[in-house]
């Protein structure tokens, strides 16, 4: 089972094992808080695309969009390798974000990705 959660939220038991997907280290946590096993930086959007995008909903189709094809260069694409044996080696994944919005940030489509989704 993978899921996605605010990194900023309580780590909790059913999140299994906790992969931070962001390419930044979330401001103002420390690393005992944030209790993370793995940070997957290499998987997250690039920095230009980040910050195109800023979390606009209406830019959110075309982030999409953009974000897949930068998942097709090698590094991301072991990166998204490394996260599918992550799902079938552990009963839990939680893939951990910095942002606001759940329904628009990249860790979302990773978990469509991963379940087969889009």
């Amino acid at each position: 089972m993978v899921r996605i959660k605010r990194v900023y939220a309580p780590p909790a038991p059913e999140d299994g094992y906790r992969v931070l997907v962001d390419r930044l280290w979330p401001r103002g946590l420390a690393k005992e808080a944030a209790r993370v096993d793995l940070w997957l930086k290499e998987i997250a959007p690039s920095t230009e695309l980040r910050k195109w995008f800023g979390h606009d909903p209406e830019r959110w189709p075309d982030f999409t969009r953009r974000y897949r094809e930068e998942l097709k260069a090698p590094e991301r694409v072991a990166a998204l390798d490394r996260l599918r044996r992550l799902r079938q080696e552990r009963e839990a994944v939680t893939l951990l974000y910095g942002a606001r919005e759940e329904a628009l940030t990249h860790a979302a489509l990773l978990k469509d990705l991963l379940a087969g989704r889009r």
